[in-house]
């Protein structure tokens, strides 16, 4: 589970209802069924007129994704597995690996592990490997991008549900209780739709291109190691050149790790 999207949720919901509490605006002018149905409904048409089908069908896919921990290999462990390849090509060979395919999980590594086992050339297999992520990155942009676009009508769609609630106000301008109210309903929309946008969709968009970049970033080491052993390059040469992805705090662990490992083999 990705506990951050709960809290920044119910932070969101929690700020919102507390603000109107120490505001002295009651809680009941939020149970306004027009205002969700001209933001909600609204933003849904946009939605639909922007986007095709094909990709409105990926919605509740992109949901999970926010919702559900991603599951990537932990890049210090990537790196010490191609380290393993490495020393294992470069004693018995490259068909060596072969028993090691049906060991790995993720699709994309084992794939890029038959084809440098099948004797392909380096270029094919950095085309074929690089075009997988480019497609897999458009399709991650064009996920976010339904949220980013929904983000940016639905607080439009609550001035549009001001307007039309205080056209309604107009018609009770002989009873100015009523008129209170009527105004007061009108801007429910208005703060219905700034928060759809800016604290629901807009932060959901930002999390799928953070995940979608986190994503790409171990594919690139991924086609990096593979390039690496199919070209027989020494363990330590691969450790150096896969460090470049890792943060100085996951250097440092490496390295100590490292060093653990060192000491007890002594």
């Amino acid at each position: 589970m990705e506990i951050s999207t709960i809290i920044g949720l119910v932070l969101g919901f929690v700020s919102v209802l507390v603000g109107m509490v120490l505001k002295h605006a009651p809680l009941t002018a939020l149970v306004n069924p027009a205002a969700f149905v001209i933001i909600l409904g609204g933003t849904a048409a946009t939605l639909f007129i922007g986007f095709p089908l094909s990709e409105l069908k990926k919605f509740p896919k992109l949901i999970k994704m926010i919702f559900v921990k991603q599951k990537l290999m932990n890049k210090t462990d990537l790196i010490t597995l191609f380290m393993e390849y490495a020393s294992i090509t470069r004693r018995e060979g490259l068909l060596a690996l072969e028993s090691k395919v049906e060991e790995i999980n993720d699709t994309f590594l084992r794939n890029g592990m038959r084809m440098i086992i099948d004797g392909n050339d380096q270029e094919f297999v950095s085309d074929v490997l690089m075009e997988d992520i480019n497609a897999t990155e458009e399709r991650h942009r064009s996920g976010a991008l339904i949220f980013s676009q929904a983000g940016m009508y639905a607080p439009s769609l609550g001035v549009l549900g001001a307007v039309i609630g205080l056209i309604a106000a107009l018609g009770q301008m002989s009873d100015m209780t009523e008129l209170a109210k009527a105004i007061g309903a009108a801007f429910i929309a208005t703060l219905l739709g700034i928060f759809t946008g800016y604290v629901i969709c807009h932060p959901i968009a930002n999390k799928l291109k953070r995940l979608s970049k986190r994503e790409v970033e171990i594919r690139l080491m991924m086609v990096e190691g593979l390039l690496s052993i199919q070209s027989g390059v020494s363990t330590i040469a691969i450790s150096q050149k896969l460090s470049v992805f890792l943060t100085p705090s996951e250097r440092l662990k490496m390295n100590q790790r490292e060093a653990g490992s060192s000491e007890q083999k002594d």
